[in-house]
């Protein structure tokens, strides 16, 4: 059985937001393996983060960044409660969401937000592109929806891969700060100004 110390449970408690018995408890099921406690303490948190999803939220933070004075980011984040909006972890959370929407430049926040219209002009686009290609017809449907959801994820700000972390999107990095924070959050929406650039 691999070694368990105090260290890593008090790491896995800082990072999974769960008490100290919980912490022990996954590395002993690990046998020690600290990343793999850490995963599977993720997968149980955000399950736990799908279910506060349901849960109204109202209160939360309005923040600004600004890069190089020539990019300007407002985004709007929302919690449960004002204790949880005060708290450095949320606000830390906010504040990158902001820098992400700087740097990364998404349209949407989720597919959700897509227009109809959107969607149905890229689609006839990516089907005529299929077609000129030769793909087969009875492929079409599928070929045209992998390519719109590749095409619309690059855009989606919760299906980018996450500036300072590229191997979890926003929307993994929300759902674990849900987690830990113990709230519903929901990025409810941003505008982003680059110095220069007219928009319609």
């Amino acid at each position: 059985m691999g070694q368990i110390n105090i260290e890593d449970i008090k790491r896995l408690k800082t990072l999974t937001g769960v008490g100290l018995t919980d912490a022990k408890a996954a590395l002993t099921e690990s046998d020690g393996d600290f990343d793999k406690a850490l995963e599977a303490m993720r997968k149980k948190g955000l399950t736990k983060a799908e279910k506060k999803g349901e849960r109204e939220a109202r209160e939360g933070l309005v923040d600004t960044y600004v890069h190089s004075g020539r990019i300007g980011v407002v985004v709007e984040v929302n919690c449960e409660t004002d204790f949880v909006a005060r708290t450095d972890d949320f606000q830390a959370f906010v504040h990158d969401v902001a820098m992400h929407v700087a740097a990364a430049n998404p349209e949407y926040v989720s597919v959700d937000q897509i227009p109809a219209e959107d969607r149905d002009a890229k689609s006839a686009e990516f089907t005529e592109k299929a077609k000129a290609e030769g793909k087969p017809e009875a492929m079409l449907a599928n070929i045209v929806e992998g390519m719109l959801k590749k095409h619309f994820a690059e855009k989606c700000l919760l299906d980018q891969p996450f500036i300072k972390n590229p191997d979890q999107t926003v929307g993994d990095l929300l759902k674990e700060n849900i987690a830990k924070l113990g709230e519903n959050m929901v990025i409810r929406r941003f505008a982003r100004i680059e110095l220069g650039q007219v928009t319609d």
